[in-house]
């Protein structure tokens, strides 16, 4: 009798690579600054380069996002002086470029086999220049994506007493309108002053998009929004641009207490669009700065605790 699970191991097609899912870069208007959000399936691998790729002098930081790493990068190149166990593999240089980024990396041992095979045979790779690797060998890969912004899409107000979440409908929607231009990275939740008008929860929705082609993601986003919505008081609000710091303090405000539209007026300027005017629009731009923030978006400001 044949045993399945030794055919599977004899089936292996490349028993040494792992392929990344997807990766993903965007960057700043002025080219001064790239995100780095590299989807993984192999959670160990991805723990070990986030420890040893934050030692490469352009890295300034690296978080975990759900299934993604993120890496804040610098353009440049750097000679690494790398070492078995204590540097292993790093990022060693980033170009950006009108439209495509450019990643290069480099590792020593196993650490070059997900610096070269892995990282180029990943999804949403353009092209890329790779050395052999494996054993012992040093070696690197130089990989191009699409250079994209980040789009930030905030709502509320979408349900009613009887019928909606304004949660699930945003996440549903996003991976709807998610295509070759646009990609789908986050969805955070936040939680907003009770006011006395909300449905049950008070939480707004940001979902957070790398696109090249904004002007289509926010026109898809928001004809199925309004073909959805349950409610005549939606906002939809959307920010283009790499840090939605600016709006934090607004944010905050609307988590700690009710803010009327008075308050929004001040906030032209800032890459702000207002694309759904209903009331829900001071919770949708309030959401916005908070997108990945998970435990600030999650903090109740009632007063009560």
């Amino acid at each position: 009798m044949k045993n399945p699970e030794k055919e599977d191991l004899e089936s292996l097609r490349d028993p040494y690579i792992i392929r990344y899912p997807e990766i993903v870069a965007l960057s700043s208007r002025d080219g001064h600054q790239v995100e780095l959000v590299e989807f993984f399936e192999c959670v160990g691998g991805a723990m070990w380069a986030r420890l040893h790729y934050a030692k490469s002098p352009l890295v300034h930081s690296v978080r975990t996002v759900g299934g993604s790493t993120r890496y804040l990068l610098s353009p440049g190149r750097v000679d690494l002086a790398l070492e078995g166990s204590r540097f292993p593999a790093g990022i060693c240089g980033v170009d950006v470029e009108e439209s495509e980024i450019a990643i290069s990396y480099i590792g020593l041992g196993g650490g070059g086999v997900g610096a070269s095979g892995c990282r180029s045979l990943a999804g949403g790779v353009i092209r890329t220049e790779c050395d052999p690797s494996g054993g012992g060998k040093k070696a690197g890969a130089t990989i191009w994506l699409p250079r994209r912004e980040r789009v930030l899409i905030g709502v509320d107000d979408t349900d009613t007493p009887e019928e909606g979440a304004t949660w699930t409908l945003c996440h549903n929607i996003a991976r709807a309108v998610q295509d070759e231009h646009s990609r789908y990275l986050s969805h955070t939740i936040v939680q907003l002053f009770p006011v006395p008008y909300r449905t049950k929860n008070c939480v707004a929705v940001v979902c957070e998009f790398a696109s090249s082609d904004p002007t289509r993601l926010v026109s898809s986003f928001h004809r199925l929004l309004e073909r959805h919505t349950l409610s005549e008081k939606t906002g939809m609000a959307v920010f283009s641009g790499f840090d939605p710091a600016p709006l934090s303090d607004y944010g905050w405000a609307v988590k700690r207490g009710e803010v009327n539209l008075d308050r929004l007026a001040a906030l032209k300027g800032l890459g702000l669009a207002h694309i759904m005017e209903g009331r829900g629009i001071i919770g949708a731009v309030a959401a916005i700065p908070f997108s990945t923030r998970y435990e600030e978006a999650l903090q109740l400001c009632d007063g009560r605790c």
